[in-house]
Formats: structure tokens, sequence, C-alpha cells
């Protein structure tokens, strides 16, 4: 796997360094010289045939001398797939150094065009035969077809009734896969004290006036139960569900105070469990069964959350505590389990999020979307989108990227990338979407399938490019 680091960084791993030697003789050392490789990676597929891997010097060289690069091969066969100028001999390529020369290139030339997927060609800097040389910074570079250098990626979202959330890391393409209705409540390890509902099985929130849960009336549930839904193209029920949007200030459940009385009791719509009937070709089924509801009430205990809950009907209550945990975006609860449920990756271990989720339409209030695309807000992720017409997605490069265009709003990506309102469900292949991850890596990334060869929602497939 191919550790993602910003190309750019290669010139500050040259450690330049002087000493001085004690008493009234000063005398200074050198430079050390230093040969690396300018990028770290190439994908194989975008070689049409040939291609100069570049190595660059620390300074100009003064002397001759030469370079050893170790090859090393995964799946595919050096004078069968592939050969390269200068030759290898023994597993090793020997390239020369020579005077007045700050830079030189290994030529890659791909024989087989059919070449596995899995293939992996790696080239390593093992010795530089020149005073003073030491091997350090890019002194590896890799061939293969990862999804990061352009290769397709699916997601694994579970077929067209899309039962799963799947989280993806662009830096390791790791992908985390969850049952979306594993958990139900999000309490969030930020500074805030903030609770999120899960929008991907359509629940909703609404506040009751009394802070007491265990004196509940009837009549004031049955005043307020069916605004609480998703779907009930009323724009008020906007207030119902957490805004699309991802701000954490923004949830349907009011900031947790710090003062008991502040925090009161809420009805909680449970949404719909995940369906199970497998719709026609190109269509979706989403929503099952409604999974009832719940009455809670959420208080502050030290540095971290009091959950109150009970069906509503009941007279008393059960409490849990949950403690904050910095190192992710929530902690989650989940009813049926009564516990704990893992979610989510590390907050900065995730970029982007393949689910349904609840959206919000222009004087319609909330809506349920499939093919759903979410980056990490939360985590630091923004994203902004490029059509076609102004720029290619093959000729994007990291200095055409336009940093004022960078939206936090996770519904950057959202489902603007698919059409699915016409009898044909097509995938918008006009635009494409630059990412910025939270260790500063840009992305580039580009839909491909939206439907499997048979025509099935749910087999959604992407291509992207560290930049």
């Amino acid at each position: 796997m191919i550790k993602i680091i910003n190309k750019y960084f290669l010139l500050s791993l040259f450690i330049i360094f002087t000493t001085f030697s004690c008493v009234d003789d000063e005398s200074i050392i050198s430079d050390p010289f230093v040969v690396a490789f300018e990028t770290l990676s190439l994908n194989l597929v975008e070689i049409e045939e040939s291609q100069n891997i570049s190595l660059v010097y620390s300074e100009m060289s003064s002397e001759y001398g030469s370079l050893t690069i170790l090859l090393e091969t995964d799946n595919a066969l050096y004078g069968s797939d592939f050969i390269t100028d200068p030759p290898v001999e023994n597993n090793n390529l020997t390239i020369p150094i020579i005077p007045g020369e700050n830079q030189n290139s290994i030529l890659f030339t791909k024989l087989n065009e059919n070449l596995d997927e899995t293939a992996e060609i790696r080239l390593n800097i093992i010795f530089i035969e020149y005073p003073d040389a030491i091997i350090q910074g890019n002194s590896s570079f890799v061939l293969n077809s990862s999804a990061s250098l352009g290769r397709g990626f699916q997601p694994n979202v579970g077929g067209p009734n899309e039962p799963n959330q799947v989280y993806v890391d662009l830096s390791t393409e790791n992908q985390t896969v969850i049952k979306r209705d594993r958990w139900d409540l999000g309490f969030y390890g930020g500074s805030d004290f903030r609770v999120d509902i899960n929008g991907s099985i359509y629940m909703a929130a609404g506040n009751l006036s009394g802070n007491n849960i265990d004196l509940v009336s009837q009549e004031e549930i049955d005043a307020i139960q069916s605004l609480i839904a998703v779907g009930t193209f009323d724009p008020a029920n906007e207030a119902y569900v957490d805004n699309p949007d991802g701000d954490i200030e923004k949830t349907a459940i009011a900031p947790i105070s710090e003062f008991d009385n502040n925090n009161k009791v809420y009805l909680l719509n449970l949404g719909y469990e995940v369906g199970n009937v497998d719709p026609n070709p190109g269509s979706v089924n989403i929503a099952g069964d409604s999974r009832g509801w719940k009455k809670i009430r959420i208080l502050r205990q030290g540095d971290g959350y009091l959950l109150q809950h009970a069906n509503i009907q009941d007279t008393t209550h059960e409490e849990i505590f949950i403690a904050k945990n910095t190192d992710y975006n929530f902690r989650f609860f989940s009813f049926s389990e009564n516990n704990f449920v893992n979610v989510e990756p590390y907050a900065e271990s995730w970029d982007i999020n393949f689910t349904v989720f609840t959206n919000v339409l222009e004087q319609a209030g909330s809506y349920g979307f499939a093919d759903g695309v979410l980056h990490n807000r939360k985590g630091g992720v923004t994203a902004y989108s490029v059509n076609t017409d102004d720029i290619s997605y093959e000729s994007f490069q990291q200095e055409n990227i336009v940093e004022s265009n960078f939206q936090s709003d996770q519904r950057t990506i959202g489902s603007s990338w698919r059409n699915v309102l016409g009898e044909d469900k097509v995938l918008i292949d006009n635009i494409f979407y630059i990412i910025k991850d939270p260790n500063g890596n840009y992305y580039k990334l580009k839909f491909t399938a939206l439907l499997n060869d048979k025509g099935v929602r749910g087999f959604p497939e992407f291509k992207y490019k560290l930049l």
C-alpha cells in the first residue's frame, strides 16, 4: 500500500547542515549529496507505452558516480510485461552520475497492455556511489493500478436497498462498512455538546415542553407526533431533522445545556427499517417498516452525556452515561442493543461516506435521498465540483486547484453525480470533484458507474487520483 505524501514535500526532506570545529580552527562540512525520486508513484493504467521516471539531485553533480536501484515486483514480469532503460541486471538498475547534471531518469516501457490490476512494480534506491552521498527523502517509487492512482473503486453499499453506510479513506483506500440501521444517536466528541440523529433511516426529533421524561402526557404527544417525520412535504418539518449540510450547530436536538432544567424531553421518531423487497431494476427500496418511537432527555455529566430514554408510554426510564472521545466525531448509541456501537473510523481517518441521507427540498421540507455521498465536514474535509466544459478530469492538475472554491457543506457531492428523476437512471459524466483531506492532500474524483451490468442501482463506482 502506498503511503500518501504531498509530492512537494520532497525538497524539505533534504537535510542541509553545517558543523563547526572548536577552538580557533573553523571548518565547514559540505552538504550531503542526495538523490530522490521526484514523485512517489505512477498509475500503470495511464501509461500508454513509455514513461520517464524522474530522479532529482540536491545539488549539481561535480564528479562521476553511480546510483543503484533495486527492482521488486508483484504479478508483473520483467521482459514480458515491462522493461526499463537502463536495463535490469540481477534485479538492479545502475544509473550513471555525470558531472554538471542535477537530475536523471529511468525510461519505463509497458509491454503488456493487459497487466493484472494487482500488478505492482517497486523501485528503491539502495546505494549511491558519490562523495558525501546519503539516501533520504523519496527513495522509493511504485507503479501499480491503485485506486488512488486512477483504478475503479467500488464501495459496498449493498445493492438497491442500500443497507450499508460506507466510510472511505482515500489515502489508504480503506472502506469501513456498517449497517445504516445499526445506530440511532451520535454523541459529539468535539468541544460542543451536541447529539446527531440517524438521517440515513429518516429519524426525526422534536422537543416537548417539559423536562421530566416520566411525566410526558399523551395529550402533548398527540399534538406534535404527526409533525415529527421526514417526507411530510411541510417546509416547517425542517426543524425536526439535523441540517443536511453537516453543521454541528444545526442539529434537531438543541445543544445540551450545563443547566439541567434547560434540557427538554424530546419525542424521537426512529424512522424506518431497511427495505427488504428487491425493487425493479433502476429503482431503490430504501425504507421498510416503521421502527417506532422513543422519548429521550439528554443531560451533561462531567465531560460527557447522560442519556435518559424510554418508550413513549412508560412512566419510568433507563439511563446510560456516554463519555466523549475526541478521537472520533461521535460516539454512537443503539436503542435495539441498548449500548454503544462502533460506526465511524477515527475522525481524521475517513474522507467520504456513501449513504442514504435526509436532505431538505426548497419549500417542501425534509426528504430522503438514496445514492448519497457526504464528505467528512466535522473531520476537516472540504470539496468542490468541476465541470468538464472548463477542464477535463484527465487534464486537471494540482496547479488548477482554486482554494476559494472549497465548500464545507457535506453535500457538495451529495446526489449531484447522478440523475434518477426520469425513466432512465443516468450517471452525470460532465462533472468531477476535488477533495481536500485533513492532512492537506488533494484528490480528484470522478464517478464511473451508478448501475451494475444488469441495470440495478446500489453499485456505484468511482476513480480518483492524488494530485
